[in-house]
């Protein structure tokens, strides 16, 4: 019989790229989600100051905290208003959270 010292420290090493990849994934899912929250209440805050008679551009700004701040593009087109949050992490540039908040019918 062959002796099996070191095999399993060369079974884990060879799992070590997976559970990199596993753990990258799940911590830009949980960057994307917060981004969309971010988006959405910022979109929300930018509707709401439209209804009032604000900037809501500055407004949705003003909504967002941390890091979704420096990632955030802001459009008001008419009565709606677009907030897109680019998540942090290695893979945020290549994903995106977009949400649209309509301030209702116009006059």
């Amino acid at each position: 019989m062959r002796s099996s010292s070191g095999q399993s420290t060369v079974e884990v090493i060879g799992l070590l790229p997976l559970l990199l990849a596993v753990g990258l994934g799940v911590a830009s899912l949980l960057s994307a989600g917060a981004a969309e929250q971010a988006a959405g209440g910022a979109a929300e805050a930018g509707a709401v100051a439209l209804l009032q008679g604000r900037d809501a551009r500055a407004a949705a700004r003003a909504s967002l905290n941390g890091w979704p701040k420096q990632r955030t593009r802001v459009v008001v087109k008419g009565r709606r208003v677009t907030v897109r949050v680019t998540p942090r992490g290695p893979l945020g540039a290549r994903l995106r959270a977009e949400v649209t908040a309509d301030a209702g019918a116009g006059p």
